[in-house]
């Protein structure tokens, strides 16, 4: 599907990578885009490796099967790079968006090869910032919006605002975090 952005994501679980999917999903929809969001499951629990994915596009998406050569794939934890091959199937005109305080050159050798581009984003540091724990989900949702350029960033942030008071509702410091963290977040990825 060329006219189709597909986005990996690798996370543990209790981490929010397949909130996060979903999330995206939900929010490319509010913005007129045909979208898939789902994870995929074995038997995870809290700490292992999940994988969750994306398809966003202008047109009907009519394919119904995990993702092969995504354009995108989001890293959540760095510490997957050791133990699940996160740039199978990555094709090279996309990117990688990895979760990490160290600097590209130095995980590159984890990467198995990998020619694409990588981005960095410290999600640790803006989910502490911004929400006073560690919430990676927000801050990796808003680096994959930017990097991917699947949607304006003032759209993404209007819409995920909505969606934040709807879930939200009676917690506004957890829609005033969350919305914090997303507006770092674009400005952090590097």
């Amino acid at each position: 599907m060329n006219d189709c952005v597909e986005i990996r994501w690798h996370g543990r679980g209790g981490q929010g990578a397949k909130t996060a999917a979903l999330l995206l999903a939900d929010v490319a929809f509010q913005t007129g885009k045909y979208v898939q969001g789902f994870p995929e499951y074995g038997p995870e629990r809290m700490g292992a490796p999940i994988t969750a994915y994306n398809r966003i596009s202008d047109k009907p998406v009519r394919v119904h099967s995990n993702i092969y050569t995504p354009q995108f794939v989001v890293v959540v934890d760095e510490s997957l790079l050791s133990s699940v091959d996160v740039t199978k199937g990555l094709r090279e005109d996309g990117a990688i968006v990895i979760n990490t305080t160290k600097e590209k050159e130095d995980i590159k050798h984890l990467l198995n090869e990998y020619k694409g581009d990588i981005y960095t984003i410290d999600a640790k540091k803006v989910s502490i910032a911004c929400l006073g724990k560690y919430f990676p989900n927000s801050p990796m949702l808003a680096a994959i919006v930017k990097v991917s350029n699947i949607m304006d960033e003032k759209l993404f942030l209007s819409e995920m605002k909505s969606s934040f008071e709807h879930k939200f509702s009676n917690k506004p410091e957890v829609v005033n975090g969350n919305m914090k963290a997303l507006k770092m977040a674009l400005k952090e990825v590097r």
